[in-house]
């Protein structure tokens, strides 16, 4: 007999947010990496889910050209700005920089402007503990919000906060979303 897989509960019109540099970060936990067509397949089988957003960096790489090509293709909602390159160290002349480009401010700044589209449900594929004041709010404004994150890439800020957030693992979703 074949195992039934797990289905969210959505309370209403959904919109979700995925933070593909998070996201894509978990490949290390998960020792392998999400799928974006996959993922977004697997999100079109929900009727209630009005809008995907995909928030991911623009440079010069070509791979992070192709991805945020394909993901418009797939039809995720595509919100983009260019990465910044911070200067972390130094050694023997060679100068090393991390890539950085956060999107708290414009995934915080949708969420306002959705609330005044009668959107019930928030799904947020990030475990990025400074979503936790966002969270709070949204809670209090009695929507349904679900974090999707990879085991160990959960802030604790998140953790912490016991009712009104509907935590679960992406391993857990009893569904094939991996490369």
């Amino acid at each position: 007999m074949e195992k039934p897989s797990f289905k969210l509960r959505l309370n209403g019109k959904t919109a979700i947010f995925i933070d593909w540099a998070n996201v894509y970060g978990w490949k290390q936990s998960l020792k392998k990496e999400v799928n974006p067509q996959k993922l977004y397949e697997y999100l079109k089988t929900y009727k209630k889910i009005e809008n995907i957003y995909f928030y991911y960096g623009t440079d010069k790489h070509p791979k992070s050209k192709q991805l945020l090509s394909k993901a418009k293709r797939l039809g995720y909602l595509v919100v983009t700005k260019p990465v910044k390159y911070i200067l972390v160290a130094q050694i023997e002349g060679k100068k090393i920089y991390k890539r950085k480009c956060d999107f708290d401010m414009e995934i915080g700044i949708r969420v306002h402007e959705l609330l005044k589209k009668d959107i019930e449900s928030f799904i947020f594929f990030s475990g990025d503990g400074d979503f936790e004041p966002l969270y709070q709010l949204l809670i209090k404004l009695k929507k349904q919000v679900i974090v999707i994150y990879a085991h160990g890439h959960l802030g604790k800020e998140v953790w912490q906060l016991k009712r009104g957030v509907f935590k679960k693992a992406i391993d857990k979703l009893e569904v094939e979303l991996f490369e």
